[in-house]
């Protein structure tokens, strides 16, 4: 696998007088795999099927491995960009076999070396022997392994998934999402997952970009992102949140769980605004271990629980608790919070 670097800059793209890409910049490093999350109408599959080169763009550049594949001087066709792209619910040619699936895009090679090849793409998804098998012979999950290995074969600079597994029932969904990232990362593919869901970004991804409006608004490891949202709307996109009205002092945010500790605020002190932290960070303790609160609600999950929880003056907050007991509607307990969180001053200040 050729690994190569993806660059977009300035990207834009209209539909009529619709505005879909407006400016978008993105970097994907070489070998890492990139997901673009976002919702509804964002824009990810428009960026998706300009830099595949399906359609054109208004304005802007795409490069990969340092070759420019569209930009102000013309455009490289789809076919020769060395790209692969893996589409929704695999999408096999349903006349041929698995082998003649994965081996369609090496009809250049000699026989015996596309023989060879197409064995070896079916070893890296795990579906070494299932050569001779027809497409509807095979569950949802092992035609998207297929589709991977198709897209893999050619040996492309790109891989290119647009929400390969939103077909997929619940519980295969994560087998085969760890199935292709263990794929891409033992061939080496510098690859980009088009997604909305969240889990599946934050699981998959060495680098998620979160895309609003046409634009990438921040990009980070999932890590960086769920801890350190650039602003309010990512932080409240990705992942559940707590929201708090805070007054800040210096670098604490007084708010209904007391003085919190803020993570690399530069924002003046004296103005308000709104405190961000996980459920997770939100500890629950026995009556007069913190802030006092009222449980109003329990969901267990086996796993964990989500707590509702009402502060003085009813102000709802959310935990995730783990566990042996478990709590229980209307008992009085005990609120404190782990680590930093995020502060963002209301608008116009």
């Amino acid at each position: 696998m050729a690994v190569s670097e993806l660059v977009v800059r300035g990207l834009a793209k209209s539909f009529g007088a619709t505005e879909v890409l407006r400016g978008l910049d993105l970097t994907v490093p070489e070998g890492s795999l990139a997901a673009v999350l976002g919702p509804s109408g964002c824009g990810k599959t428009t960026l998706l099927r300009v830099v595949a080169g399906f359609d054109a763009a208004d304005a802007g550049e795409v490069s990969v491995g340092g070759r420019v594949v569209a930009g102000p001087q013309g455009s490289v066709p789809p076919e020769r960009r060395r790209i692969g792209v893996v589409p929704q619910e695999g999408a096999l040619f349903p006349h041929l076999s698995v082998a003649g699936n994965v081996g369609f895009g090496t009809v250049g090679l000699p026989r015996r070396q596309r023989a060879a090849r197409v064995a070896e793409m079916l070893e890296l998804v795990g579906l070494g022997g299932y050569g001779d098998r027809m497409a509807h012979q095979l569950s949802g999950g092992q035609q998207q392994r297929v589709a991977l290995a198709r897209a893999l074969a050619p040996d492309p600079a790109l891989v290119l998934l647009d929400e390969p597994f939103s077909a997929l029932d619940t519980g295969l969904r994560a087998a085969v999402r760890e199935d292709v990232r263990q794929a891409l990362r033992a061939a080496g593919a510098t690859a980009v997952l088009v997604t909305h869901d969240q889990q599946e970004a934050l699981s998959m991804a060495d680098l998620v970009a979160v895309l609003t409006g046409g634009r990438v608004v921040q990009a980070a490891t999932p890590a960086e992102l769920y801890a350190a949202p650039r602003d309010l709307e990512v932080a409240t996109f990705v992942g559940e949140a707590v929201l708090l009205d805070a007054v800040l002092r210096d670098d604490v945010a007084e708010c209904a769980l007391g003085a919190l500790v803020v993570r690399g605020c530069a924002e003046a002190t004296g103005s308000r605004g709104t405190v961000v932290l996980r459920p997770e960070q939100v500890v629950v303790g026995p009556p007069g271990a913190g802030v006092p609160a009222r449980v109003a609600g329990v969901a267990f999950f086996g796993h964990d629980s989500l707590v509702r929880l009402d502060l003085a003056g009813s102000v709802p907050v959310t935990a995730r608790t783990q566990g042996a007991r478990r709590l229980l509607e209307d008992e009085e307990v005990g609120v404190t919070v782990a680590g930093e969180v995020s502060y963002f001053p209301a608008r116009g200040q």
